[in-house]
This record gives C-alpha cells, structure tokens and sequence, in this order.
C-alpha cells in the first residue's frame, strides 16, 4: 500500500513538471512571434478607444489578429495587411468619398498602393491603412463595423444627394 502511494504522489509532480515545461515552451514559442511595429495616434490614451479595441475581430477575412507595440493599434495578416490606429485626428468636412458601411462612415483616401480609411463623425477616430490590391476595403470595412461603432457617432457623411434635398434661401 505504501508503494503505491509513493507511485500515486510521484505521478502528480512529474505531471506538474511536464506542464511547466510546456508552459515555458509556450512563452517562449509566443515570444518568437514577430510584433507589429506601429506608431500610435495622437490620441491613443483617449479612454473611449477601449470599448472599440477589445470588441476588435480575431480576423479579417483570411488574416489573423497580431499584436503591436503601442497602444490603441492593432494590425491583421502577415504580413500585415490591416493596420489599425484609434485616436487619429478628427476629419473635417472633405470632398474625399466617403462610405457607410453597417451604420459606420468612413472617410477614403486613395494611394498607391496604401489606402487611408478613417471613421467620420466619431470621436476619437479610427484610422485603417490597407492595400485593396491585397485585402478587399468591403472586407476589412464589414470586418471592423461593429468594433468602430462603439465609438459613438455624432454626425454621418453628407453626400450630393443629400445637399439636394437642402432647402434652398430666396
């Protein structure tokens, strides 16, 4: 009966240190990971980033969540297709297209190869850089709806059909 006991106790301690092993292993494997150099907004410590960023996808489309270096950013796909930033400067009234996907308008600015997508009428805003060559703008827009929404709206993007219904002064 002793033996048994002495054989019952050891298993739980060799299982403990196997567990730990694989625990290192596991911090060590994720410490490998490459993090997403990102440089943060302005206004990255604004308060009302954090319902937005933990409500933030696992995916986009096919890209995977990473981790960043700086906070209120996040970034999908390696290598980064997606790169998020709260805290951006406030857009202003523009002429750039401007987009409502899910109840979110997003101001888009078209480069080459880089695009500017930048929540309008929410602040602080959020800003996405993408390259539509390599993710769809519909996908990361959809993807992102319900995250930038807890970022409340105050105003919404007016477009040429909107300022024709203007009542017009004699």
């Amino acid at each position: 009966m002793h033996q048994f006991r002495a054989q019952a106790s050891a298993r739980p301690l060799r299982f403990l240190g196997v567990a730990a092993a694989a625990a290192a292993a596991g911090l060590a494997l994720s410490g490998c990971s490459p993090v997403v150099d990102v440089t943060p907004a302005k206004d990255s410590a604004n308060a009302a980033c954090a319902p937005m960023m933990v409500a933030l996808p696992d995916a986009i489309g096919e890209a995977k969540l990473r981790k960043t270096n700086s906070q209120a950013t996040s970034a999908w796909g390696d290598p980064s297709l997606v790169v998020l930033r709260c805290g951006v400067n406030v857009p202003g009234p523009t002429t750039d297209r401007c987009v409502s996907v899910n109840g979110v308008d997003w101001v888009i600015k078209e480069g080459n190869p880089v695009w500017t997508l930048t929540t309008f009428g929410r602040e602080p805003a959020t800003e996405i850089l993408m390259d539509p060559d390599k993710i769809s703008s519909a996908t990361v827009l959809a993807d992102l709806a319900a995250a930038a929404a807890k970022i409340k709206a105050t105003r919404n993007c007016v477009g040429q059909a909107d300022l024709q219904d203007l009542p017009t002064s004699k």
